[in-house]
């Protein structure tokens, strides 16, 4: 998957519909960037855009929206009830995806150097990028809010980290960084009685309740839960008691933790959790390590496949409860548009070999190899999990329940590029055939076929490497797993050691058509590297599989 990232904007703007839209329309005519929400408020007066994307397009989109905003957003005119300063208020970037903090921290200043210079608005940065430990906080920067900016611009310590230390009387100013994942989670319970659902709230929630010490004195009791926001309401339309909950990061208290908490604290209190309501977009790897320590409760293997994982999620956490739970709309990879597989590899297995056999050249080898490759780490998995539920294997089980989780990723991996290496194939093609009469016709085509040569060469070399790493589970499971499935273990070492070499002829057959030498040089060199160590890794496992096998 890409370096994926989410930006959250809010825009002081909640009742004129066309504006909303004139910004919401420029970010999403940014290519590579998905628009997930717009969500205005005419009360707040404030409109909150969430949108997902690689780095890049992520950052081009905030700063067209910004701009926009700034020219359709008076302040001078601004009324509501929600806090602002600027007419775009706040801009968050939020890492979601194979993506860092750091490197979040480092788009939110690219960011406000852009807006600063180019659209002279003061830019303020908070949260994890901010500058100075006062500007953590968004309400301690936001305080006076607009009407307050004039003067506080004038002092010193108000000096934005960019764009000048004046006023924009329509624009105000803008306060931009990174955070973590917000997941708004609420918890159903068995009462009506809000204030039952608000003690549990105040039982487990950061901040804790207030009580008196010994001397009278008012001092704060934290909650059991880190980085959590909680409080107890009623809802009418559902007719209970909920425990509304802000997981302000994930990776601290994961969301499985904060729903197990909850439904302790209200045992103690007398009261049942019947279920949970996600409220947005949660990220994928929440519901993995939720699925993870589901199975792992249930003392089963947690390497089990991607779908089974979250599916237990859901239903171990209560999704569904007031509506059904989807995670093609509530997972922000899925809705992004991350795919467990592809066109190819949604064929039925007879469907793929009817499109395999045909007279095109797509999908062919680099395809098959990555099939191979996929079905290796499968029985590798396979072999895992067997062990996982065999008493006599005690010992290894741990063991084996990661190598389980590891292959579940290869396995999942090489069944994308299935279908990446057919596209890769077909890229190529396509640049082949653009015209060629001018001299810059003949340039364009040239440098367009060297650079979906380099692509297509590069499927087939990662198939390589992903594929290695089945061979190795497979020698893992030959000899620590169960003997009984040694057979098991043998065939995924030679369907790895036939998916490494399958694409090991498909990188060869490339690579002379690409003219940077070093860059052949380079690959030539690992790819045959890789070749020659899936021979020996294949030997040793069928070594150790006919050790284990009696005549």
């Amino acid at each position: 998957m890409e370096k994926l990232v989410e930006c959250v904007p809010n825009f002081s703007e909640g009742r004129d519909l066309k504006i909303i839209e004139d910004i919401s329309s420029a970010i999403k005519n940014v290519p590579g960037v998905t628009l997930l929400d717009v969500d205005p408020g005419a009360d707040t007066n404030r409109t909150v855009v969430t949108f997902i994307g690689e780095p890049a397009a992520t950052v081009e989109a905030a700063f067209v929206a910004i701009k926009r905003a700034s020219e359709l957003i008076d302040m001078r005119k601004h009324t509501g009830a929600h806090p602002r300063q600027g007419a775009t208020d706040v801009c968050p970037f939020v890492p979601v995806a194979n993506i860092s903090v750091e490197e979040c921290i480092e788009l939110a200043r690219q960011l406000g150097a852009r807006v600063g210079n180019e659209l002279h608005i003061p830019v303020y940065l908070y949260e994890h990028a901010a500058t100075r430990d006062d500007r953590r906080s968004l309400a301690d920067i936001r305080v006076g809010e607009y009407e307050a900016l004039a003067e506080k611009l004038k002092r010193p310590e108000w000096k934005p980290d960019f764009g000048p230390a004046t006023f924009h009387a329509t624009a105000g100013a803008t306060v931009i960084g990174c955070r973590e994942f917000l997941i708004a989670l609420n918890a159903n319970l068995n009462t009506r009685n809000h204030r039952k659902a608000n003690a549990v709230a105040f039982d487990v929630r950061s901040k804790g309740r207030a009580k008196n010490d010994d001397a009278g004195n008012a001092i704060a009791e934290p909650g059991s839960l880190k980085e959590v926001r909680a409080i107890g309401w009623y809802i009418d339309e559902y007719d209970m008691a909920q425990i509304s909950m802000n997981l302000t990061n994930y990776k601290v208290t994961p969301v499985h933790v904060a729903v197990e908490e909850v439904r302790e604290k209200a045992r103690k209190r007398g009261l049942i959790v019947t279920g949970s309501e996600l409220v947005g977009l949660i990220p994928r790897q929440a519901m993995l390590d939720a699925g993870r320590y589901y199975l792992e409760l249930c003392e089963s293997s947690p390497g089990q496949p991607e779908e089974e994982r979250v599916r237990l999620a859901v239903q171990s956490m209560g999704l569904s409860e007031l509506k059904p739970f989807d995670p093609n709309d509530k997972i922000v990879e899925y809705r992004a548009g991350f795919q467990l597989a592809g066109p190819l590899m949604k064929l039925s297995c007879r469907g793929f070999l009817n499109e395999l056999s045909i007279d095109s050249p797509a999908p062919g080898g680099g395809s098959v190899a990555a099939l191979a490759g996929s079905l290796a780490a499968s029985l590798a998995t396979m072999v895992a999990n067997l062990t996982v539920r065999n008493k006599k294997y005690a010992a290894v089980k741990n063991e084996m329940c990661e190598l389980a989780l590891a292959g579940q990723d290869v396995k999942d991996r090489l069944c994308r590029l299935v279908d990446e290496d057919t596209a890769a194939f077909n890229r190529l093609l396509k640049a082949m055939r653009l015209p060629s009469e001018s001299a810059d016709e003949k340039k364009a085509r040239h440098e367009a076929v060297q650079k979906a040569t380099q692509e297509a060469t590069l499927i087939p070399f990662e198939v390589m490497e992903r594929s290695l790493a089945a061979l190795e589970l497979a020698k893992t499971v030959a000899n620590k797993g169960m003997i009984a499935s040694a057979s098991d273990a043998g065939v995924a070492a030679l369907m790895a050691r036939a998916a490494v070499e399958g694409a090991y002829l498909n990188v060869k057959i490339n690579i002379p058509n690409i003219e940077d030498q070093a860059w052949v040089a380079d690959h030539r060199e690992r790819a045959r590297a890789m070749l020659d160590q899936a021979e020996r890794s294949a030997k040793e496992v069928l070594e150790t599989v006919y050790g284990n096998i009696a005549d």
